[in-house]
């Protein structure tokens, strides 16, 4: 991944934090049939190993399971907030009218070789473990077990789960960091102008108050 230094990020514990609050990943394999990528909502040990280990499961009919079985190295791609950036926005613009759009995003990158698990218990485990992280938020929250047993049972007849040990993590957060601080708050300003709880808003501030 393309990272110039201003937008680098390789805080593990902040790549991870990221993994968890927006689990629906791109994975991307290239095998016999070419690259494949399918997106795929995974859940994350990060007290596995050195970096971390990330679960799954996918459908048994996904053609990309013959890559993963033949152990192609998998590239699992986690992308947080993401958000135009005009260059109106800019206090510069008036001065110098030297601006262009951009765009300002947060994206993790995992690497690793994946593992194939064909075991009721094990993917029953990571369904479990999925649903619940997801549910928490909600007001009544559902759990896999207010479903039929035998309904469960027919379902996990029909995927798959899966391992990446991640061998290699890396994170990019584009958020405005070549610009000086007047265009870094105009920025700012515009995306809260259009949200006020704006995602990537609220990341712009974080990272200027931990530079304070």
């Amino acid at each position: 991944m393309y990272r110039p230094p201003a937008f680098r990020e390789d805080r593990i514990e902040i790549l991870h934090q990221t993994i968890v609050a927006y689990p629906l990943a791109m994975l991307v394999t290239s095998g016999t049939c070419g690259i494949n990528a399918n997106l795929v909502p995974f859940t994350l040990q990060s007290d596995a190993g050195e970096r971390g280990l990330l679960q799954a499961h996918m459908a048994k009919a996904n053609s990309q399971l013959a890559d993963l079985r033949a152990g192609a190295e998998a590239l699992v791609i986690f992308q947080g907030p993401q958000a135009y950036v005009s260059p109106s926005w800019y206090p510069t613009k008036r001065l110098h009218g030297k601006v262009v759009p951009t765009w300002n995003y947060v994206m993790v990158q995992a690497r690793g070789g994946p593992v194939i698990i064909d075991d009721p218990d094990w993917l029953r485990m990571q369904i479990d473990a999925l649903t619940g992280q997801q549910e928490q938020y909600q007001p009544e929250s559902w759990s896999v077990a207010d479903a039929p047993a035998s309904y469960i049972e027919d379902q996990l007849k029909g995927i798959i789960g899966l391992e990446i040990a991640i061998d290699r993590i890396e994170g990019k957060w584009k958020a405005s960091q070549n610009h000086p601080a007047a265009n870094k708050a105009g920025v700012a300003d515009g995306l809260m102008a259009q949200n006020p709880l704006s995602p990537m808003a609220l990341i712009m501030h974080s990272l200027a108050d931990s530079k304070t």
